[in-house]
């Protein structure tokens, strides 16, 4: 391979070479037909392949042929802590880009959701690096055995919207050797990664898309990723730091693609003797290997997948990862599941309920074929025999007609630059007055809830909050919606909450409520889904990826989370993100890490350490089938010199069990169990010492343990 590479090079003029390593469309660099060096085309998102776009303009082609499959996002992949279902959520999203003639599909998200306002969170799976890791390798590889290359990013400690383009994350080694760069490490050791794409903000001073350190020591010294980097669009800003870079390939939202900075800028540098090509070559070898790996270029050119998109087996697998993605909060007095032959009128409030969230969200935006919205869902399962009476309770801007310009076209200006208007309506940046739930409202969703044999609200947030580009201001519902489900547990205790989120939402009426259903963005199947577990058609399996806290003042990351540092923010939490600090510090959250019950019930007896392998029996007592989620936390019995969190995530299996079965489920320990990062050895290290083996149905939910000594 590496031959054929290098006979490549030498016959590619420098002209050419520079044409490969920028965009000359706005997803596609440039080809050397001469050589039959293809384009490398690429594509957003998580979500599923988007839509196609002008090569030169951020407008839709507008041809019906680019509608796909709407795939649940990263942050309900995750929450289904199944290591086969983000495999076949990887191989649905791979085939289908393969199928719309992409190169690269870019994503996986994998960024630490260290704050719960992130604008993108929806786009990440966790706020534990080790659940990040377990799944980001199934996903990958899914991904890229379709013969299209994953591209996982953000790389690396990008937690904000706010300022994205400028602000100088500033973090310790012990921490992003624990928290942030694990998920990445993960994807090139053990998923072969074949490309990845740089942040938009910078890390202790240097940006991301064109950091040595970052790219060049941790990347491609450290782990050895001989792959193709790419910057995010907009990420690049200056010819000789980009040329210097390990950086592959320049992308931008502009549409003056030979202006770009490793474009002419950089061939006249060239020329003029300020700059080596060899820089240049390193990069190309880079984008021809990739391409000889896609099966591109070279002797297997002929044997490349077509990959293939809307099939009925792409949406069997949406659903799947739907199903296994919602997380029954609670359920006291047992709610649900509802028995629909008992249920004849039923009322569902909220506009969530027939919100469609396919496009939206920002880069992550798709044409979806179809969505199945909550109330289809539930309309849809229950047939004609029960009538179901919708109400919204609460308004929400009705989304126009899509703009011919995408608001990527002013994405990475600066947010004054950023207030361009439609019609008059401002598109980004400042948001017109919010309309809330009034009295009237509020009446008529109570009336609709008394008449009825059960309740459903559907609420939570959309994509005007969970978005690329803008921050949410604080974690309350907005459109009033509080109030609204107030009145409505008021006159319905048994009212079933259902919350639809990207981020942690503040609930102060979570005590009031016996009934909470959570699910993420679930895909062009979430409303079937949710329809299937409100009846128990299904059994809920999903568990938190993240922890939900009450209020933003419990966060230890909130300096950064209020943004009041726009230019620079600092994480001093260190390593205690997510449950580590709220674990260790014992804090009143609203529902832990791992958290997440069923119809059914689980019991764990039976723990033995012998030397590295962990044993446990799990039994179903209950009367149904049902998956399980077994976790296992590893927890100091001394702090020592160096601060450690009270437990961390080091093992998890899920398995399905029938009423009355019992399965054994075992973990095998290991060095990394027991390390913490040592700055100056440059290593992780184990740490002697005594260590509580915990066994759990979450971090809170410990039900065995055990004491070992290494």
């Amino acid at each position: 391979m590496e031959k054929y590479i290098e006979n490549l090079v030498s016959q590619l003029t420098l002209e050419e070479k520079i044409r490969m390593i920028h965009g000359a469309t706005l997803f596609r660099t440039g080809a050397v037909e001469r050589l039959d060096i293809p384009e490398l085309s690429m594509s957003d998102g998580p979500m599923g392949v988007r839509a196609e776009f002008v090569d030169n303009e951020w407008r839709l082609v507008g041809n019906p042929d680019d509608y796909v499959s709407y795939l649940p996002c990263n942050s309900a992949v995750a929450s289904t802590w199944s290591r086969e279902l983000a495999g076949s959520a990887g191989s649905t999203l791979g085939e289908e880009a393969r199928g719309r003639g992409k190169d690269v599909i870019l994503a996986p998200g994998i960024n630490i959701k260290r704050n719960p306002l992130c604008g993108r969170n929806f786009e990440y799976m966790s706020e534990d690096p080790y659940l990040v890791s377990e799944l980001v390798v199934p996903m990958v590889q899914g991904i890229q055995s379709h013969d299209v290359a994953a591209c996982v990013k953000h790389f690396a400690a990008n937690s904000q919207e706010t300022e994205r383009l400028w602000v100088d994350t500033v973090v310790d080694e012990r921490t992003l050797q624990e928290i942030y760069f694990p998920g990445f490490k993960a994807a090139v050791e053990k998923g072969g990664i074949f490309s990845l794409m740089g942040a938009y903000n910078l890390l202790n001073g240097e940006h991301c898309c064109t950091s040595k350190s970052l790219l060049g020591k941790v990347l491609r010294d450290q782990w050895k990723f001989d792959g193709m980097i790419v910057s995010d669009w907009g990420g690049v800003h200056d010819t000789d730091l980009a040329v210097n870079s390990p950086l592959d390939i320049e992308m931008d939202v502009r549409y003056d693609f030979e202006n770009h900075y490793m474009a002419q800028p950089l061939l006249k540098k060239i020329e003029n003797g300020e700059v080596s090509e060899e820089l240049v070559d390193a990069k190309v070898r880079n984008i021809l290997r990739l391409m000889l790996r896609l099966k591109m270029i070279g002797p297997a050119k002929n044997d490349r997948k077509a990959g293939c998109y809307n099939t009925k087996a792409h949406q069997s697998a949406a659903l799947d990862v739907a199903r296994e993605s919602l997380i029954l909060l609670k359920n006291e007095e047992n709610t649900l599941p509802f028995a629909a032959k008992n249920v004849k009128k039923v009322a569902v409030i909220g506009a969530n309920a027939v919100t469609m969230h396919s496009f939206g969200g920002g880069s992550a935006e798709i044409k979806a074929l179809y969505e199945v919205t909550p109330l289809m869902g539930i309309k849809m399962h229950l047939g004609g025999n029960a009538g179901v009476s919708y109400v919204p309770g609460y308004p929400v801007p009705k989304p126009g007609a899509r703009p011919e310009i995408s608001w990527q076209a002013t994405s990475t200006d600066s947010e004054e630059e950023r207030d361009v208007s439609l019609d008059g309506e401002k598109v980004r940046g400042v948001k017109a007055p919010e309309p809330v739930a009034t009295e009237e409202t509020i009446r008529e969703a109570v009336e609709l809830a008394k008449q009825s044999d059960a309740v459903i609200f559907v609420g939570g947030l959309n994509h005007d909050y969970d978005v690329e580009g803008l921050d949410r201001g604080n974690m309350t519902l907005p459109y009033g919606q509080d109030a609204l489900i107030e009145a409505l547990l008021e006159a319905r205790p048994d009212t079933v909450i259902v919350m639809y989120a990207g981020s942690p939402v503040a609930m102060p009426w979570a005590e009031k409520a016996k009934t909470i259903l959570w699910s993420y963005y679930a895909g062009m199947e979430g409303g079937t889904a949710l329809a299937e577990v409100l009846f128990g058609a299904v059994n809920p399996s999903g568990k938190l990826a993240e922890t939900l806290i009450r209020d933003l003042e419990q966060c230890p990351a909130r300096q950064g989370v209020n943004f009041a540092l726009k230019d620079k923010v600092v994480y001093d939490d260190g390593v205690m993100v997510g449950y580590r600090h709220y674990n260790t510090v014992n804090a009143d959250v609203l529902f832990p890490f791992g958290h997440g019950i069923s119809y059914t019930n689980y019991e764990y007896s039976g723990l033995t350490v012998e030397g590295d392998v962990v044993s446990l029996t799990v039994a179903n007592v209950g009367n149904v089938t049902g998956k399980e989620t077994v976790q296992m936390y590893i927890a100091p019995m001394e702090q020592g010199s160096i601060v450690r969190p009270a437990h961390q995530l080091r093992g998890f299996e899920k398995i399905e069990l029938a009423p009355g079965e019992k399965k054994t489920v075992r973990f095998v320990l290991s060095e990394m169990d027991f390390a913490v990062y040592d700055v100056e050895k440059g290593t992780f290290c184990q740490i002697p010492g005594e260590y509580e083996v915990q066994i759990g149905a979450s971090s809170r939910d410990i039900r065995l343990k055990a004491v070992v000594k290494r």
